[in-house]
């Protein structure tokens, strides 16, 4: 945690502006909250080395020098940090160009630490020396690992640690490589000031966040919190996001120089404890992506907390206020003894199946989950009982379907067999037995579902356990193409678990597959849960600047009837040496309408098109009958 020149004042930082800042991260209670490092980003130094080959700051910019200004830093309480490119020239916006660290990682680490660095940002420009070290190049010819591994060793033999943090922009997938070299890494290029760059940082995050851990983060990049770029609404999605994703929360903003001073709703933001908490919780588990509604426009993020807590955030896509529900069984949960709403400002209790609020444009539902049980259980005392019937109800489903099997639980055994009416049908519970499995039992897809057991005696069950149908899973190898779709054979142990997928899904070209329903699958609603199996390397890089989201779009047609679903990427390779990126399975669930009994008809493609013609890669699908 900690402030960074780059995002508000560009490449040209001076010592005022340093200074300012640094006293406006403790006269605001900034630093209390944990905000403790203070980077001068690109900028500050010269175009060539010192005689003695060192880098040196610029004396325009930086007049009492480097070691005077980390002296100042700490003096403040607070850590300092340095910037500096593993290229032969640092990232610059202006002139004049300034040299990098290249070739001289030995030198420079020492030069650091004798100024008192306690963090170094390092970035990657002109960094590909087989293309005539261009300022960027997203396809360079080796690999940026080996030019991090050398800064890394460099760092190794001071006799004070640096915290380290890789600036790539995601190039080879550095979460394969640089959790083993440095303390963060970025994993997307770089943040923008336009709001669509959150969802499309976010979709780059999705494959990523099981690589972050104690000690190594996925870094979002820095904040934009307070620079006047978002509504206050967007800012409270950025922040959230960045928070429980473990990102480092880098203020990115002027806090206070001579002409700017922070928003008071954005230092509201950024000093809001509880999120704070989530970004700093002892677990250091990043939050995962959970489900998209691609045509309502939200989507769902949740991770595990110490003290058996979970945080959850409903992020409303749409530019237009919405009242948005989460069924806790998305996030692997049934009921919360509490949940608090974190901007809201508001706390429910004892919430069983889902919970609803409004959420303004662009906005995120942030909550923390305690006191819950596990999805699929529920208890006796959230149900009605009358004479020897009980009646649960909020039962949350899927899928619709009659497959779901439910188990009842008692808290005692009967001396004598107890018949039990469930949907009209007669069950026994023998004698001594605390537990009977239902089959076949009948729920829509919704939240709503209610279950009534009518009990012989006066036993009754203190719980039941509702497991849903089994998955089929139906491979792409099995489907027919047309038009531009191609059969692709995957490399050994990708594209799970089929080993085969179709590329080349385009408003012109399509997969399809005849799948039979079991009779006893379809309820009266025809609707069904598909898990899908993609892959979905398309990676927004160059085009991070203008209409670029990591995103493929797929239209999934059941008997003639469309869901289009935005996936986000699957890859977990390196996009630059192969194309095993384009082999690593991801798996999006979509709720899709139309299903009959007998024979279904789905069919694959993106019809409409959009922004990008082919769709993602189809491994294949699996049906929750």
């Amino acid at each position: 945690m900690g402030w960074n020149s780059y995002n508000h004042y560009s490449c040209s930082p001076n010592e005022t502006i340093i200074h300012s800042n640094a006293q406006a991260l403790v006269s605001l209670g900034l630093s209390t909250l944990g905000y403790h490092y203070v980077t001068v980003d690109c900028g500050w130094t010269l175009p060539d080395r010192t005689a003695a080959g060192t880098l040196t700051w610029s004396p325009t910019r930086f007049p009492s020098g480097f070691k005077a200004l980390g002296t100042f830093i700490h003096g403040l309480g607070l850590g300092f940090g340095v910037y500096s490119d593993a290229g032969v020239q640092m990232c610059m916006t202006g002139t004049p160009a300034q040299v990098g660290s290249l070739f001289h990682e030995l030198t420079d680490a020492q030069t650091f630490a004798s100024w008192g660095a306690d963090l170094l940002k390092y970035d990657n420009c002109y960094s590909d020396a087989a293309t005539g070290y261009p300022n960027v190049n997203y396809a360079p010819s080796t690999s940026p690992a080996s030019r991090y591994q050398d800064m890394t060793n460099a760092l190794a033999t001071l006799s004070k640690p640096i915290l380290f943090q890789i600036c790539d922009w995601g190039i080879d997938f550095p979460s394969t490589w640089a959790p083993a070299m440095g303390n963060s890494w970025r994993i997307t290029n770089d943040i923008i000031p336009s709001y669509p760059t959150i969802p499309r940082i976010l979709n780059q995050a999705v494959p990523q966040t099981s690589f972050a851990g104690p000690g190594h983060w996925l870094d979002l990049d820095m904040l934009e919190v307070g620079n006047k770029i978002f509504t206050t609404i967007e800012e409270q999605t950025h922040f959230s996001l960045w928070a429980i994703l473990k990102s480092p929360l880098v203020i990115g903003a002027a806090l206070k120089d001579g002409v700017t001073s922070i928003s008071s709703a954005s230092l509201a933001i950024l000093s809001n404890k509880d999120v704070i908490s989530y970004n700093q919780d002892s677990l250091g588990a990043a939050a995962s992506f959970r489900r998209r509604w691609t045509k309502d426009g939200y989507e769902i993020w949740a991770g595990p907390l110490s003290g058996s807590r979970t945080v959850v955030a409903v992020i409303n896509l749409q530019n237009a206020a919405k009242t948005l529900t989460l069924d806790l069984s998305d996030v692997g949960l049934q009921k919360a003894s509490t949940i608090k709403n974190i901007w809201a400002g508001t706390t429910a209790t004892n919430v069983l199946t889902s919970y609803s609020a409004t959420v303004g444009a662009h906005g995120t539902m942030l909550l923390e989950l305690g006191g819950t049980t596990v999805a699929g259980t529920y208890i006796a005392s959230d149900a009605a009982i009358s004479g020897s019937t009980i009646t649960f109800s909020k039962i949350y489903a899927q899928t619709s379907s009659s497959n779901y099997t439910t188990t009842l639980h008692f808290s005692t055994s009967s001396t004598s067999s107890t018949t039990l009416i469930i949907a009209s049908k007669p069950y026994t519970l023998s004698a001594g037995s605390t537990s009977l499995a239902i089959p076949s039992i009948s729920f829509i897809a919704s939240s709503t579902n209610t279950l009534a057991i009518t009990s012989s005696s006066t036993l009754l069950p203190s719980s039941l356990t509702i497991t849903p149908p089994p998955l089929a899973f139906y491979s792409s190898s099995g489907m027919s193409t047309s038009g531009t779709a191609t059969h692709v054979t995957c490399s050994t142990n990708y594209c799970a678990p089929s080993g085969t997928k179709i590329g080349y899904l385009t408003p012109s070209g399509s997969a399809a597959i005849t799948v039979n329903s079991p009779s006893t699958s379809i309820t009266t609603s025809s609707t069904k849960y598909l898990s899908i199996y993609f892959c979905n390397n398309d990676i927004a890089l160059s085009t991070a600047w203008t209409t670029g989201t990591n995103t493929r779009n797929l239209t999934i047609s059941v008997n003639g009837v469309v869901t289009r679903a935005e996936l986000p990427l699957s890859g977990k390779s390196s996009e630059l040496f192969g194309t095993l990126g384009w082999q690593d399975t991801g798996i999006f669930g979509v709720l899709t309408s139309g299903w009959k009994v007998g024979s279904n008809v789905l069919t694959f493609g993106n019809a409409a098109g959009g922004l990008v013609d082919y769709a993602v890669d189809l491994v294949g699908v699996g049906v929750y009958w």
